[in-house]
């Protein structure tokens, strides 16, 4: 295992090429964001660079990578990921590239150091704003690789309001949108625009959501049935789990989400100082930060609950 500052993790970028950037499982805009402005900045320098395709990639973040997608055959010499703590988040088509990724860019602090380098910041908020800081290491940083970073810091703090935004993400914000970008429609597409479809499934979860601790605790669950009635797509569902999370007096929320027969996710967000999310979900095989983190349990949605609940009650007892 070995760690590079981000001047090193500049540096050692420079002196590859033919690079293949990776992205995770259900991919969202902080992975998307880092892999588009990386391989934009490479090929800035000189460098050969590819993103590769995720399958499940959505439309909503699909075209900050046009251009970029890696075509078939393409042999990288390279190969880096980003926003990937673990081996689990390595999509189906990524797999071969387990044992192989050269250098990895994350700011979990549940990093599994499966890389042969990595540049690891755990008190950024977003894995955007250090890749931020790595790539200004050549230079100004350009529009075109500006935009998708703010793409990153933007959704990775829910347009600034998650307890991980922190003065320096406001300072990377800040020179990023010095570079002229236009970020209003990022905002709007983002953070203001919900489709009816998005609309229907969180007045289902608000009918089915379970209170407890007094209201502090809200878990709510998407099965497959309640996406198949409103025909939503995985566009739909973007950032789903925050929703929970903003209903007052909330300080756990909890959303489980069926990805197929017999497999749930769960995302759960917690207050700073309360609980410890990483910690919670540690327990089920995931990980995360102590204010949001997530973990694959294979179950149905009810055995999901249940053993979440048990391990919330597990951390919350050790906390005594």
């Amino acid at each position: 295992m070995s760690t590079l500052t981000y001047e090193q993790a500049a540096q050692r970028l420079l002196e590859g090429d033919d690079y293949l950037i990776l992205t995770h499982v259900r991919p969202d805009g902080d992975t998307v964001g880092c892999a588009a402005a990386l391989c934009t900045a490479l090929r800035e320098q000189g460098k050969q660079a590819y993103v590769l395709p995720n399958p499940e990639l959505t439309a909503i973040f699909a075209p900050y990578l046009g251009g970029l997608l890696a075509p078939e055959g393409y042999e990288p010499k390279k190969v880096v990921s980003v926003d990937m703590a673990a081996r689990g988040l390595f999509p189906e088509n990524a797999q071969c590239y387990l044992e192989k990724v050269d250098l990895a860019f994350d700011h979990h602090p549940s990093q599994e150091f499966f890389a042969k380098e990595t540049c690891l910041d755990a008190g950024r908020a977003a894995c955007g704003e250090l890749m931020y800081d790595v790539i200004r290491q050549w230079g100004p940083v350009s529009q075109a690789v500006a935009l998708p970073l703010y793409v990153a810091v933007s959704t990775d703090t829910g347009c600034f309001v998650y307890s991980n935004t922190s003065p320096a993400t406001h300072a990377v914000a800040a020179a990023l949108l010095e570079t002229g970008i236009d970020f209003y429609p990022i905002n709007r597409r983002h953070f203001r625009t919900r489709s009816l479809k998005r609309l229907k499934l969180e007045g289902m979860l608000t009918s089915g959501m379970e209170v407890l601790d007094e209201g502090k605790l809200a878990i709510v669950t998407l099965t497959l049935d309640m996406i198949a009635q409103v025909e939503a797509k995985e566009e739909d569902l973007d950032d789903i789990s925050a929703f929970v999370g903003g209903v007052e007096g909330v300080h756990t929320g909890v959303t489980i989400r069926e990805l197929r027969p017999g497999v749930c996710k769960i995302s759960l967000r917690t207050e700073p100082g309360e609980l410890n999310a990483s910690a919670v979900c540690a327990i089920l095989g995931g990980g995360g930060h102590a204010a949001a983190a997530g973990a694959t349990v294979e179950g149905d949605p009810a055995y999901t609950r249940k053993v979440l609940v048990e391990a919330i009650r597990q951390v919350q007892n050790q906390g005594k």
